[in-house]
């Protein structure tokens, strides 16, 4: 399979300055700020080392305005400086002159994080404008001039439209970074690959996401069936009527924007492509801290859900084995409780296990493998 994009191998970056955008969106204790999981940021290490005799600028974002986790990039910056024995110095300003001063004090060697990109409005007010309008976004018009090169890393992220994952590249020359690179390659094999069945499996909390990659890979033959779990199986189960109960429904309209239009969409797909895209059979309740199994004829539930029944995990256990390619992305339930770790740790295993060839992505994804 020939590259049809750039990567570091490309260009001779060293005394350069450089803006890398990253995804080291992680998992945050809200009431001490502590980073949880650390997978994403070392997961972009291989790049930053790579990019150590630039002039480093680094571009992130850390969830979303109205969460609780919506917070700055310090403690990501004092993470990766440990990660990597050398300083990332945090900046906590993204164009202003604060910045800017930063970036074009910076010698061979240097390294800076710069504030949350959600911070500031245009990089959603512009999401899903045409490249050319993020261009114009005033981080684009302020950073651009500092830097040489534009390196995107941000494969989680790269989906979205969005200024600081698009804008650059339009006005700067761009490369993949290594995380790029490597995904890239890996999911342009999976999806290339014509050993059938091919198999997806989407869950984890980001239905809008899945809900969109699923219409794609089905509507261009990419997969032949799509299994959900999680908050992906909980917007599928309200497009076929099935009400999981208040506690479960009000969970995922804080979690999904624009719920109800994502229902809309799967009940779309479920009807556009019937008898590929499959829910679970059962699911487990959290009741006071213990697991409940209950079957969806005993729908709705006065406690949540926190993960997929038994039966399921059987049935996708035997829809994994028929398998001869796998795309699997997203947690089955809330596997930090061990309680509810089930689903996720025996389908994940499963996967592990299978004589397919497979493709493993999403934050939440790469910390259960880690456990």
């Amino acid at each position: 399979m020939g590259r049809d994009f750039f990567t570091l191998d490309d260009f001779d970056l060293a005394g350069t300055t450089v803006l890398l955008r990253v995804d080291i969106n992680s998992p945050i204790d809200p009431s001490t700020g502590r980073i949880l999981n650390d997978a994403r940021i070392r997961e972009h290490l291989a790049t930053v080392r790579d990019l150590s005799d630039t002039r480093l600028a680094i571009l992130a974002h850390q969830s979303r305005p109205g969460r609780d986790d919506f917070t700055t990039l310090e403690a990501h910056a004092e993470r990766m400086s440990a990660l990597l024995g050398r300083p990332v110095r945090y900046v906590d300003s993204l164009f202003g002159r604060h910045a800017v001063e930063a970036i074009q004090g910076m010698k061979p060697g240097d390294a800076l994080m710069l504030e949350n990109t959600r911070f500031f409005a245009e990089e959603e007010a512009l999401a899903d404008a045409k490249f050319e309008k993020m261009a114009t976004a005033v981080m684009v018009r302020k950073l651009a001039p500092l830097a040489g090169y534009f390196v995107l890393d941000a494969f989680a992220a790269a989906h979205r439209a969005q200024p600081s994952l698009c804008g650059f590249a339009e006005v700067l020359p761009s490369l993949a970074g290594r995380v790029m690179e490597r995904e890239v390659t890996m999911v342009s094999r999976a999806m290339e690959s014509q050993e059938r069945p091919k198999l997806a499996i989407f869950g984890g909390i980001k239905a809008d996401d899945s809900i969109a990659v699923t219409r794609h890979m089905l509507a261009n033959g990419i997969v032949d069936k799509v299994l959900t779990t999680g908050g992906v199986a909980n917007v599928f189960l309200a497009a076929k009527g099935i009400d999981p109960g208040a506690p479960t429904t009000e969970f995922m309209r804080k979690e999904v924007d624009r719920y109800d239009a994502f229902v809309t969409q799967a009940k779309e797909l479920l009807a556009k492509f019937p008898g590929r895209i499959e829910v679970p059979i059962d699911l487990a309740v959290n009741d006071r801290g213990t697991r409940r199994n209950v079957h969806l004829s005993e729908l709705p539930s006065d406690h949540q859900v926190y993960d997929v029944g038994l039966d399921t995990i059987v049935h996708y256990q035997n829809e994994v084995d028929l398998a001869r390619t796998i795309i699997l992305n997203g947690p089955a339930g809330v596997f930090e409780l061990e309680e509810f770790a089930l689903g996720t740790r025996e389908i994940f295993t499963a996967v592990a296990n299978a004589g397919a060839f497979k493709v493993v992505g999403g934050g939440h994804t790469v910390a259960v493998v880690e456990q």
